[in-house]
């Protein structure tokens, strides 16, 4: 009878264990559970203010370039002394500011004084240079009355200065020369006298048409 006491009592004992054991490892399981879905909903929103992150750098970026692209349309627009006719590769540039070239048309003036070159940079204490086909603000030193102590574009289409092309040759000619043009390109003279570098006529068809001679 003892023994059977016994048995119920360790029966029970272990029973009771059990359902212990059951009690303290269910509220775990609850708190895994939350926790592994707290994780799931970090993870998720992270991962959404990420991509809504990128989506709102690539929007300021594009907001950027838009604005970026008007103001350098703008500064096209206010600007018309830029290149119109197309880009030039990087040369030696013999004519800076205050230098004075020929005239090569038969506009009346004789030569040419350089007070500006259209677009280019700035540097400290470095003149602004020009070279084959750069448009340039000069006026005229010798020439005609009506011409003279007037600023007006010019092109260059000679220069003394040795520069080399993209196949390795280099070229020079004997003096520096322009053309006297207008803010589009237009040539006030009929013709142009003497040789007239490449860069120059790619650059500006209406010289190209007037020029005898393209080097």
């Amino acid at each position: 009878m003892a023994a059977v006491n016994a048995a119920v009592v360790a029966r029970c004992s272990m029973e009771c264990c059990f359902y212990w054991v059951g009690d303290w490892i269910s509220p775990l399981e609850d708190i895994w559970n939350t926790e592994y879905e707290e994780e799931t909903a970090h993870e998720s929103t992270g991962c959404g203010a990420w991509i809504q992150t990128m989506e709102r750098s690539h929007t300021a970026e594009a907001d950027f370039n838009l604005r970026r692209g008007s103001k350098q349309q703008q500064q096209q627009q206010q600007k018309p002394w830029t290149r119109i006719a197309g880009n030039k590769l990087k040369m030696t540039l013999g004519l800076p500011v205050g230098a004075v070239m020929n005239c090569a048309d038969n506009s009346g003036a004789r030569n040419l004084y350089i007070i500006a070159v259209v677009g280019a940079g700035a540097r400290l204490n470095r003149l602004p240079a020009a070279g084959v086909g750069d448009m340039v603000m000069a006026t005229v030193k010798k020439g005609k009355p009506e011409l003279r102590k007037k600023v007006m574009p010019a092109v260059v289409v000679r220069q003394s200065k040795p520069w080399r092309r993209q196949d390795g040759m280099y070229l020079y000619f004997e003096d520096n020369a322009g053309v006297i043009v207008n803010p589009k390109g237009e040539m006030k003279g009929s013709a142009i006298t003497g040789p007239v570098g490449k860069e120059a006529a790619d650059l500006w068809p209406r010289i190209a048409s007037n020029s005898g001679v393209v080097m």
